[in-house]
């Protein structure tokens, strides 16, 4: 968490590392206690908007992957033709 309290704004810039980073730290604050009911109320909104950005970035992940073991379209597919097979 920011001591200036920055919130959604930054949390769309980040990449997943840097996401994944500042949640562990979050967490490990929260887990560490000694913080007053206000700053813990805001470590758990940060670490929530952050879960988010990762969870954002792990779908697109997810979907990269899915797409790439489903393979290269068959000849025609993306709408030309076969110009290879026509030629025999």
């Amino acid at each position: 968490m920011t001591d200036d309290g920055t919130t959604t704004a930054a949390t769309g810039t980040l990449g997943y590392e840097q996401a994944r980073d500042e949640l562990i730290e979050v967490v490990r604050r929260l887990e560490a206690g000694g913080t007053s009911l206000e700053e813990s109320l805001a470590l758990w909104e940060r670490g929530e908007e952050l879960a988010k950005v990762c969870r954002h970035w792990l779908e697109g992940a997810r979907a990269r992957l899915d797409a790439a073991l489903a393979g290269p379209a068959a000849p025609g597919d993306d709408g030309t033709e076969d110009t290879a097979a026509d030629a025999g």
